[in-house]
């Protein structure tokens, strides 16, 4: 009989089971025997199984216009336990630096007056948000959480591919993906001594109750979303449900003298934290959109005088734009007076003259890339590119060039994955997720590994049709949780329901 590994086919990626000698990793031989005792018939009935799951769950995503399953494959990424170390290290140093970028540039702008960036990178931003310049959040958090995209590069070393400071999606996932795999490899899963992930939606509420105006000691929270047509629909009643918070969309609440209110069947109820999963553009349309009907109008107003905070605070998209990104590694350096831990791509800032001819030069070669595009929108990978999609992004480029970025192609790690009663490479990344509560970043240990599905596509998106995997970081110090079960660590409430007949269309990207 046949392992499911044999024949595992090498290509010029690092792979994160096997080394340069075809010998599984250190870390993954304890995986790699198991994985070899089992059969295509016995990988079928567990992906049964977990489909099943993922169906009695509704754990769902939409794509294309259809509500489908969200993949997860059966076979988990794992990270070694000193690894994970320097990960949550950078990761931690980056949200430290970032927050600390924000506060400046809607405060004094001293990075500007210092040289470090210039002032244009501000006034040409897309989504530098002047209104709200000069708002100063409770506890000065304005990352309540953060997704950071990692990738592998040939020689082994993760970098830093994005930052994601405005709605971050896939935390859910990561929780799901755990649930499930403790009840499909129940064996595999005891073997590993793995760090759990379950308490991170009860972090995420201790933050956004930390965050609460001066003088609220019993803070009301709740979750705003665009309605039952967004993508990440799944993601905001799941965390909602898990942190028992109310599930709002924009008709349900309404602001008073610059405070916020929720309707309720017992009347008016004041709001003081609203964790929202709406873009900027749609969230007041007061001061934004002034079309939107999935926001609430005067709620920045409200926030302003300090009646309310919001959560992540508005305006993030500045420090999480591409450009700025290209930047990151020198503001680490200017606020925290430290070495970066980890790694930027090289990148290319397409805004500068000499830097963008050379670049037009070999497009073939360079993935180019919005600054302000997310999940995976937009994005145009020179190898792969036809000369019709190269023309297009070069006329872009030159038309409006700070709208770009540049980078060299990072030829993303494998794993093995399953397909059909095989297991074969494909490309992956890693979303860890911060949670900052104003005194310490937690880094949820292992965050949401994105798995390509199709063969040799380094897009890993769930919205261009990729998929997950557990991400399992491993530890010889077992720390006290039931994955299977989930954190009851708060009483779960009615989530709100919500009429899909009067729901608003709303194809906002989530990041």
């Amino acid at each position: 009989m046949g392992g499911l590994l044999d024949g595992y086919p090498r290509g010029p990626a690092y792979d994160e089971m096997f080394g340069a000698d075809g010998l599984p990793h250190p870390h993954m031989r304890a995986l790699y025997d198991a994985l070899q005792l089992l059969t295509g018939e016995d990988l079928a009935q567990r992906a049964a199984a977990r489909d099943r799951s993922f169906r009695d769950q509704g754990v769902t995503f939409s794509h294309a216009g259809e509500e489908w399953l969200f993949p997860l494959d059966l076979i988990p990424r794992l990270i070694p336990a000193a690894e994970w170390d320097v990960v949550e290290a950078g990761v931690v140093q980056r949200v430290r630096a970032l927050e600390a970028f924000l506060a400046d540039v809607y405060g004094p702008a001293e990075v500007v007056h210092d040289g470090v960036v210039p002032r244009t990178l501000l006034t040409t931003s897309a989504t530098f948000c002047r209104p709200a310049h000069g708002i100063r959040p409770r506890n000065d958090v304005r990352i309540h959480l953060a997704g950071i995209d990692l990738v592998r590069d040939e020689a082994g070393v993760l970098r830093v591919l994005e930052d994601n400071l405005r709605v971050p999606s896939g935390m859910s996932y990561v929780v799901e993906n755990r649930r499930t795999m403790a009840r499909v490899f129940p064996g595999l899963f005891l073997e590993q001594q793995v760090r759990p992930v379950a308490s991170y939606p009860g972090r995420l509420l201790d933050a956004l109750r930390r965050s609460a105006p001066d003088g609220v000691n019993e803070p009301v929270v709740v979750l705003l979303s665009p309605g039952v047509y967004n993508p990440a629909y799944f993601e905001h009643a799941f965390l909602a449900r898990k942190m028992g918070i109310e599930l709002v969309e924009g008709r349900d609440l309404f602001c008073d003298e610059h405070v916020l209110y929720m309707r309720s069947l017992g009347g008016r109820q004041r709001v003081d934290v609203v964790y929202r999963r709406v873009n900027d553009d749609f969230l007041d349309p007061v001061h934004f959109r002034p079309d939107s009907v999935v926001g609430c109008p005067g709620l920045l107003n409200a926030a302003r005088a300090g009646n309310v905070t919001i959560a992540n605070a508005v305006g993030n998209g500045v420090a999480d734009d591409k450009l700025t990104y290209s930047y990151v590694p020198a503001l680490i350096e200017y606020y925290l007076g430290e070495k970066p831990l980890l790694s930027n791509v090289t990148t290319y800032r397409l805004d500068d003259p000499d830097v963008r001819e050379e670049c037009l030069e070999r497009l073939d070669q360079l993935v180019v890339k919005p600054v302000d595009g997310s999940g995976g929108a937009g994005i145009v990978i020179g190898p792969s590119a036809s000369d019709a999609e190269l023309a297009a992004v070069r006329e872009r480029v030159l038309a409006e060039p700070r709208a770009w970025i540049a980078q060299e192609l990072v030829l993303l790690s494998t794993s093995p994955s399953q397909r059909d009663d095989r297991l074969l490479p494909r490309h992956i990344d890693l979303r860890p997720f911060a949670v900052n509560d104003g005194e310490q970043v937690h880094v949820l240990p292992g965050g949401l590994t994105r798995v390509a599905l199709r063969e040799g596509s380094l897009i890993v998106n769930s919205s261009q049709g990729g998929g997950s995997k557990d991400t399992w970081v491993l530890t010889s110090t077992p720390e006290p949780a039931s994955e299977a079960t989930g954190p009851p660590a708060f009483p779960a409430q009615a989530v709100r329901g919500t009429t899909p007949d009067r729901g608003p269309h709303d194809d906002q990207p989530q990041q």
